[in-house]
């Protein structure tokens, strides 16, 4: 592979009671467990990132998939709900929901973007196999 570019972060402090700054800058912040986790929720936290990072990726390969067929994804939009549990092995595991609306194409039109997407998107590339992803096309 290519790399064409790399992000680099640290995390210190006490983990997700810590504190993450990317090595730009442009991300600098307090870290802190969720309250639903037993934590003050005084913070962000990781799976927060990740559905940022998740919404924002997908959305990206959406628009490349949209301008190959020359489909209309105007005021389109992607969510990602990434929760968190135990996984059953002592450790826990991630299940992600990503929630795709492309208001000015019809269902069908849409959810084939949204699976063509998910083959492209790196995000869901590195989490194949791995994570539990479901794709939801809504019409708002």
């Amino acid at each position: 592979m290519n790399i064409v570019y790399t992000a680099e972060a640290l995390a210190t402090g006490a983990g997700r009671n810590g504190h993450a700054r990317t090595s730009d800058g442009r991300l600098d912040l307090e870290l802190a467990i969720p309250t639903e986790m037993g934590g003050s929720g005084d913070g962000t936290n990781p799976e927060q990132l990740f559905a940022a990072g998740y919404a924002a990726c997908f959305h990206s390969a959406l628009q490349l998939v949209a301008r190959q067929e020359k489909a209309d994804a105007t005021d389109s939009a992607v969510g990602a709900r990434v929760g968190i549990g135990p996984n059953g092995d002592g450790g826990f595991g991630l299940a992600v929901t990503l929630e795709v609306t492309l208001p000015n194409l019809p269902h069908d039109e849409a959810l084939a973007l949204t699976q063509k997407a998910h083959q492209v998107c790196p995000y869901s590339n590195a989490t194949r196999g791995n994570i539990d992803v479901t794709l939801e096309v809504t019409e708002d």
